[in-house]
């Protein structure tokens, strides 16, 4: 991956957080939150907006200045392969292009996905021209099936959608970059910005949220402090931290300074 930039695809962005457009309280704080979190990618759930071109009232798309950010919508409220490609069919017909996020939940309790229809449901959304960011478990096994399957990056949870938790399962991180060689974005479960700056620590290549930002007392502040750990914790694992070890090492030198 580039040094400066996070490559997906045919698509470049300078930032390496995506975040999401539901839960805030008015589209004005959502709209101050984008602005501060220096995001170039925002999702939004089709399923769950109103994408018509003739629609009269506002809806979430009004207040997206596409001229600046990328909308990457979602497939979320998808529990088939079939619901998941139909509403991806929708969001490329409303005119939002051929970026799908792609959902396909598997338990309506943990929200976790369904892997064997979401890999269904990208080879049919690969074949048709789509750019697939697949949300699925942290399993290396399956993210290199969906890299086999065309997909543009793989996009592991950290822990359950909205928990909050952190990352759940440092190594699982490991093992999947090791077994992909596109771009992996950790997708679900960060709840503050030291989440986020342990995930681009472990080498991820972005990380994206919504609940973290959208829910916190002060959603603007958060998504400063997201914007922040996200850079941060990229410079970090590019420095290259130095080895964790049993006992103290001394920070300055133990021989003797004898001045000539």
């Amino acid at each position: 991956m580039s040094e400066n930039k996070l490559k997906i695809g045919s698509y470049e962005f300078k930032s390496r957080l995506i975040i999401g457009t539901g839960k805030y309280p008015s589209p004005e704080i959502m709209m101050k939150a984008h602005e501060a979190s220096g995001a170039e990618m925002v999702t939004l759930a089709v399923a769950r907006v109103n994408i018509d071109p003739s629609r009269r009232e506002k809806s979430l798309l009004d207040f997206i200045d596409r001229d600046r950010y990328t909308i990457l919508p979602n497939t979320a409220g998808a529990y088939t392969a079939e619901e998941a490609v139909r509403i991806a069919r929708l969001a490329r017909g409303a005119g939002l292009g051929d970026l799908i996020k792609l959902e396909v939940i598997g338990d309506p309790k943990t929200l976790l996905p369904d892997v064997v229809a979401l890999l269904e449901a990208t080879r049919i959304l690969v074949k048709e021209g789509f750019t697939v960011f697949p949300y699925t478990n942290d399993d290396p096994v399956v993210a290199k099936k969906l890299q086999e399957a065309g997909v543009a990056c793989v996009m592991p949870l950290a822990a359950p959608i909205g928990s909050g938790r952190g990352i759940q399962n440092r190594l699982n991180l490991k093992f999947i970059q090791e077994a992909v060689s596109c771009p992996v974005i950790v997708d679900a479960g960060v709840g503050t910005a030291s989440d986020a700056a342990i995930c681009m620590e472990l080498g991820a290549d972005g990380v994206l949220m919504n609940t973290a930002i959208a829910s916190a007392d002060d959603p603007v502040l958060m998504a400063e402090a997201m914007r922040q750990a996200v850079s941060a914790g990229r410079k970090a694992f590019l420095a290259g931290r130095i080895p964790m070890k049993d006992y103290a090492s001394a920070s300055s030198p133990q021989e003797r300074f004898v001045p000539k």
